[in-house]
């Protein structure tokens, strides 16, 4: 029997009500996030999120124009305080200059804030004396020096000092430091050391006199960009040459043998200025130049060629004095002391030089060889020889400026300051001064 559609339209179909939702539960609003949270890891990402928030936001300053107030305090803070508050992204150097400017000096009871410094050179002569004062007053000091002509002996009493580093490194080589001043006084700087570098010349290492001058002198210059550090650069009176003006002052451009034996050393000092001051013009950098004279003192080396070193290390020995040339040739004579104060008011002070550093007291070599015999032997002979090559006639600074604008000029007198030196010469060539007296 086939089947048949049956159509029953006339029959009321059931109406259904419209769709409604299942009743809300308020817990869920709650409780699902979280579950959403914990099964896809989000709750980490989201605490990791708030951490780096906080960190962010505590350690960038606000950008707000508004200056931050000071709450009033019957103790208030210190001046250095002060500018930290104030100007947070000032170097550190910076924030002690701009309090010591603004009242004048450092108030009783507050200390002064010590500073970050490295000299590079720090093991040499005039190195290790200026380390020492800005040990003494209270900064910290990091010494960069590769022993060419410096020794460990001159710094090993800061060893075991917190506030004492010293580095072996060249400063040919790139250095990355946090300071906020540097002193540059690495290169070697007496003839002896120009033919030692010669001879290394020959067998194929570039003159390091040169080298040093001028590569040290660009890393130096990068590091005090890099960081926001004052930096003072030590030239030297060989900038002058064989002088045709005297006294030489800072305005005489020189005279010098750009080709000789000696501008390894003098061509480098001037193209080392040349840099110092590009950098400052063109990168902003605070720069400083010195332009050091014959300086003396304990710690010099013994055989480096300087002529008061000479005389002082001969006499000792019962040696001649070797006098080159006619000993007409005149030179000033600073002691070590005077240099450093001379550096350190410079570095401090406000103005870029460059700046005569030396004793305006004028001797031949004649002169000298006799104040030697009055110190040390007045038997001791004098032995003359063939003058060296390009070897100035005449050296005297005018300090006129260093006066004005330093406030500086040299206190010892060479009569004064030689004995010293000798008592130093005497210790380390005979090992015991009641020997050395007893030889001498």
């Amino acid at each position: 029997m086939g089947s048949e559609l049956i159509f029953r339209g006339h029959e009321a179909q059931p109406v259904h009500d419209a769709y409604s939702p299942k009743p809300n539960k308020p817990w869920l609003s709650v409780t699902r996030p979280i579950h959403y949270m914990l099964r896809e890891q989000r709750l980490l990402f989201v605490l990791l999120g708030v951490v780096i928030a906080t960190v962010f936001f505590t350690l960038v300053p606000s950008s707000s124009n508004s200056s931050p107030t000071v709450p009033y305090d019957p103790l208030p803070i210190s001046y250095f305080e002060r500018e930290r508050v104030l100007e947070p992204k000032l170097p550190a150097y910076h924030r002690v200059a701009a309090a010591v400017h603004s009242v004048g000096k450092v108030p009783l009871g507050i200390k002064r804030k010590g500073l970050r410094i490295v000299v590079t050179g720090g093991a040499g002569f005039v190195g290790s004396h200026l380390v020492d004062r800005l040990i003494a007053r209270g900064d910290s000091v990091i010494v960069v020096d590769n022993f060419f002509t410096g020794r460990k002996e001159n710094v090993m009493h800061h060893f075991g000092n917190p506030r004492f580093e010293l580095i072996r490194h060249d400063v040919v080589e790139p250095l990355l430091l946090e300071v906020d001043q540097i002193y540059h006084l690495a290169c070697p700087a007496s003839p002896v050391h120009y033919k030692i570098c010669r001879l290394l010349r020959e067998i194929g290492v570039l003159n390091c006199v040169y080298k040093t001058n001028v590569v040290g002198t660009l890393n130096m210059l990068g590091l005090a960009k890099r960081v926001g550090a004052r930096f003072l650069l030590t030239s030297t009176s060989e900038v002058y040459g064989d002088p045709l003006q005297h006294p030489q002052k800072e305005t005489y451009w020189g005279n010098v043998n750009p080709i000789g034996v000696r501008s390894c050393y003098d061509e480098g000092k001037r193209t080392a200025e040349t840099l110092t001051m590009d950098y400052h013009r063109g990168a902003g950098v605070e720069v400083r130049i010195a332009r050091i004279f014959n300086t003396y003192g304990p710690r010099m080396c013994l055989d480096d060629g300087r002529v008061v070193s000479n005389f002082v290390a001969q006499a000792l020995r019962k040696e001649p004095l070797t006098v080159y040339g006619d000993g007409k040739q005149t030179r000033s004579f600073q002691y070590v002391s005077d240099l450093v104060e001379g550096l350190i008011r410079l570095m401090e002070g406000e103005h870029v030089g460059p700046f005569n550093l030396g004793n305006p007291g004028e001797f031949t070599m004649l002169e000298l060889a006799k104040v030697v015999q009055e110190t040390i032997d007045p038997e001791a002979r004098i032995e003359y020889r063939p003058n060296t090559e390009d070897d100035p006639h005449k050296r005297k600074p005018d300090i006129g400026r260093a006066k004005e604008l330093l406030g500086w000029e040299p206190k010892v007198d060479l009569h004064k300051g030689l004995p010293l030196m000798v008592s130093d010469f005497r210790l380390r060539i005979f090992g015991d001064h009641k020997e050395g007296a007893t030889v001498a």
